[in-house]
């Protein structure tokens, strides 16, 4: 399952994320792959909002597409 296809309130662990530069950046927010994060908003056409701890951080929709994430309970 890609992070587009998330929806608001769902909890999900980042299962792969491709692009090693990306990769780089989202360690720096606390995204990394096997991180459980909470999925806070989708708007459509636009960007995955994910909370993590007291942050929020914006995905864009064609990067979101890329990143793999599975459904934790």
């Amino acid at each position: 399952m890609c992070l587009s296809n998330a929806r608001p309130g769902q909890f999900i662990e980042i299962i792969s994320i491709p692009d090693p530069d990306v990769k780089a950046q989202a360690i720096r927010f606390g995204i990394y792959e096997g991180a459980k994060v909470k999925c806070s908003e989708v708007i459509n056409s636009g960007p995955v909002i994910l909370q993590n701890r007291m942050q929020e951080i914006a995905v864009g929709h064609n990067l979101a597409k890329k990143i793999k994430i599975k459904l934790v309970s």
